[in-house]
């Protein structure tokens, strides 16, 4: 009750905002998909979720600090453990964007998640959420809000993550580092061995369920191949999303002609559409049949 978010300079002059006035500026937030930038290993499908946040707005929070100087960026920052620092991660958790980016976006302070006041591990008393944007720059424990130069040097954290968010190298100055929205995504997450009826006789098809999230593409033209000898073929079941905000399945049935080891690999076949991690294989998946006829 008694945690406040300081809102500008240091000193005589601080504001602050507290946590009563975020309950009464907060509003619902949807269901926003969070994915982590080092979403990469190839043995799990974590470190990507979905939750129904509620919070009150960025663009809401900025019209509380003092005016902001004619060309200026915010920095939003969060408690750091300095009494025991990690041996895998750079001090300090803070990130700075444009005004216009978080606005944009819809970004807000998140004081509650799936109806519930957020936890600690969630980030609590709150926490900046950026729709679409990968989850480093979602800063947890949120202490501070203020107005920086736009030459500001890009804060550690920024730096640490530049590589998992596919900057041009680590970048001085926060200027220059690109927004961070999340590609198209569309792992494979199951593979299910039905007995269907098929010419008369009862035969054996997989079917490969996976989720997409689109970020802002309700339709998105899914392609899919077992082996990298084969073309793409579109993605049976496709439907586009309702909410591209969150989640979404997609499924594809498949008759292998022998058995074997198969490697799962996805494709967009819009070019317009940037597909980063696709293109890199982040989500490409093994999977053995041992079975082909009953």
């Amino acid at each position: 009750a008694a945690w406040r978010v300081a809102l500008g300079a240091t000193g005589a002059s601080e504001r602050t905002i507290d946590l009563r006035t975020l309950a009464s500026d907060a509003r619902e937030g949807g269901v926003r998909l969070m994915e982590c930038a080092g979403n990469a290993d190839p043995a799990n499908f974590g470190l990507l979720s979905a939750a129904h946040w509620s919070g009150a707005s960025m663009a809401a929070v900025l019209d509380r600090l003092p005016p902001a100087p004619v060309v200026a960026r915010v920095r939003v920052t969060g408690v750091d453990d300095e009494q025991r620092p990690s041996g895998t991660s750079n001090p300090g958790a803070s990130w700075i964007f444009t005004r216009a980016e978080l606005e944009q976006t819809g970004a807000f302070l998140a004081i509650a998640m799936n109806g519930q006041p957020l936890t600690a591990d969630h980030g609590a008393p709150v926490r900046l959420v950026v729709p679409n944007y990968y989850g480093c720059s979602c800063i947890k424990w949120v202490s501070r809000v203020e107005w920086v130069p736009d030459d500001e040097p890009a804060t550690l954290q920024m730096m640490e993550f530049s590589s998992r968010t596919h900057q041009r190298g680590v970048l001085r100055l926060a200027r220059d580092y690109e927004p961070l929205a999340i590609d198209v995504t569309v792992p494979p997450v199951r593979v299910e061995q039905w007995v269907v009826m098929r010419d008369g006789r009862e035969r054996l098809v997989y079917r490969v369920v996976g989720i997409r999230w689109d970020g802002r593409e309700r339709q998105v033209p899914l392609t899919i191949r077992f082996r990298s000898r084969e073309p793409f073929v579109a993605v049976g079941d496709n439907p586009p999303s309702d909410d591209p905000a969150t989640s979404s399945l997609w499924s594809h049935q498949w008759t292998p002609d022998t058995p074997g080891r198969f490697q799962i690999a996805l494709r967009v076949a819009e070019p317009a559409i940037r597909t980063r991690r696709l293109e890199l294989d982040y989500y490409t998946r093994d999977v053995e049949i041992d079975r082909v006829e009953l």
